[in-house]
């Protein structure tokens, strides 16, 4: 019997393994693919929220610097936008309205600012009906909204507090201007969304707080103005 003969065989005797993976190896390997997506996507969404917190915190950083720019050309800080203009294609859309209401919170007039127009989690409006998502809260003491001059004083109680009821403004020097965001879950949260209208929050955010807020006071205001030459 030839060698090639005898390895034909036996071969013939040797049992063949099946080709491809079984159910069981399969299903092995779907769970481990689910494994490793799982864990990949939470430190995604941890620097998805990160972007979007570093990205909206140098935009407020740009609003104010853009709020100081507007003062130090025209002498006085830009009202809310009006409530009363929803519409996207009115002339008037994001710009400021011609006189602030005391005590009136709104939006920020980005395009007299020349500002993005939302925070991180917000959607510019296309249409009347669309929700105001993302879009910066303003609150501007109306005793600034015309010309100003160094002996001109707050005239509203506004203050910011902490979550803990702790001040983060001088409890006698009123802001000027407040501006936040309301985060990502786009509703005004703690002080922000309450019925309080002169008090805001700011500070760490937590759980229950995602808005990220910040405030002009007058001293700063004047220092620019100053330095710029406006005042006195």
């Amino acid at each position: 019997m030839t060698s090639s003969f005898k390895e034909f065989i036996l071969n013939k005797r040797r049992p063949h393994r099946s080709e491809g993976f079984t159910l069981m190896e399969l299903a092995i390997v779907l769970v481990i693919v689910a494994l490793l997506i799982g864990g990949m996507m939470v430190p995604f969404s941890a620097q998805t929220d990160s972007r979007n917190i570093n990205e909206s915190q140098k935009a407020l950083v740009e609003i104010k610097e853009a709020l100081f720019g507007y003062a130090i050309i025209n002498g006085k800080l830009p009202c809310p936008m009006p409530t009363t203009v929803t519409d996207p294609t009115d002339a008037t859309y994001g710009y400021a309205a011609a006189t602030c209401a005391p005590g009136v919170e709104g939006y920020l007039p980005w395009k007299t600012l020349g500002v993005r127009e939302v925070d991180a989690w917000g959607s510019p409006r296309t249409a009347t009906s669309d929700p105001f998502n993302g879009y910066w809260r303003y609150r501007l003491d109306a005793a600034f909204s015309t010309n100003f001059a160094l002996t001109t004083a707050p005239t509203s109680a506004m203050v910011v507090k902490d979550a803990s009821g702790n001040n983060l403004t001088v409890a006698t020097e009123s802001p000027v201007a407040v501006i936040f965001s309301a985060g990502p879950d786009l509703v005004a949260s703690g002080r922000n969304g309450d019925a309080t209208l002169d008090e805001y929050q700011g500070g760490e955010r937590s759980s229950t707080f995602d808005d990220m807020l910040t405030w002009i006071s007058r001293p700063i205001l004047f220092n620019r103005m100053v330095a710029a030459g406006k005042l006195p």
